[in-house]
């Protein structure tokens, strides 16, 4: 089966607290914490890594400020993991490091534990198919995300054919919505989402983009990205679901570089879905959040 979902994330960061802070806002379960790194984990027990000092062992940052350093992908078996490794060029003990053709650094490792089984999404009623009597509906509480979905990456758009194909080719990555003039959505062998990793080359330069967390559904969206601005924390984009993948989503300015998501409802697909090649790009959205203010009313 290969690779099967994101295992963890790197960043290097300039103020340690204040991404603790955020992070811990956000609702991932932190792990540990020294004077130079934090760890953080989702509810399926991915890793966020928050380094304040230099990594030698990473490549050199693609970008200037806080930024994402690397990627590790849980492989299934050790016999896959030395397959892929092989492939990619990918050397080291636990953690075999290589770095893609953007220069982000690209790990691979057996994956982890999965953690506890997901909770089931709420009920709701609808006239004709009521489900919830007698019982009325409370504050999700506090919002933990279940696990990082995907990751979206700025590419150049010189050599984005070979940035996809370091992917697609060597750590076997299914292309599965090519929007020629913005990027490529891929996901892994081993999970059914619409993509697990974005490589975009509208912005034409190199940087994280997101990383999008998946919670238990769309009043989880919701309360979570109102407790993020409740906690004094900046909002990117409104409310909305999308086109490509069709998830809900917000979007959060993180202190870390780029964007953290809230998603949830996202598309799962088969291998009947193939690769769908978009000539023009589709709208970004199907629906934002509109209010009579977006108007000046």
């Amino acid at each position: 089966m290969g690779i099967q979902r994101i295992e963890s994330v790197t960043y290097t960061v300039d103020d340690l607290d204040t991404n603790v802070r955020f992070f811990t806002d956000f609702g991932l379960t932190p792990i540990s914490q020294s004077q130079d790194r934090a760890v953080f984990q989702t509810r399926i027990r991915q890793t966020l890594i928050l380094d304040a000092a230099a990594r030698p062992d990473l490549p050199p940052p693609v970008e200037n400020g806080p930024t994402l350093r690397e990627i590790v992908w849980g492989v299934d078996t050790p016999a896959e993991l030395d397959r892929l490794a092989e492939k990619a060029g990918a050397a080291g003990e636990g953690v075999r490091r290589t770095v893609d053709r953007t220069g982000f650094g690209v790990g691979l490792t057996l994956v982890g534990e999965t953690g506890p089984e997901h909770e089931p999404p709420r009920i709701s009623n609808k006239s004709g198919y009521v489900v919830r009597v007698n019982r009325a509906l409370e504050s999700v509480g506090p919002v933990r995300p279940i696990r990082m979905c995907h990751v979206a990456l700025n590419i150049p758009k010189e050599g984005r054919e070979e940035a996809v194909a370091f992917y697609t080719d060597l750590l076997e990555f299914i292309p599965t919505d090519v929007v020629k003039p913005m990027g490529t959505f891929m996901r892994v062998e081993g999970d059914a989402d619409q993509h697990n990793f974005l490589l975009c080359h509208r912005p034409d330069r190199a940087g994280v983009n997101h990383v999008s967390y998946e919670v238990n559904g769309f009043d989880d969206v919701i309360e979570g990205g109102n407790h993020m601005i409740e906690r004094g924390w900046q909002e990117a984009r409104k409310l909305g679901r999308h086109t490509v993948g069709s998830n809900v989503f917000r979007f959060v300015h993180a202190p870390c570089g780029g964007r953290v998501e809230l998603a949830a409802d996202m598309d799962r697909i088969d291998d009947s879905y193939g690769t769908r090649v978009h000539e023009t790009t589709p709208p970004h959205h199907i629906w934002t959040l509109r209010t009579n203010r977006d108007r000046g009313e």
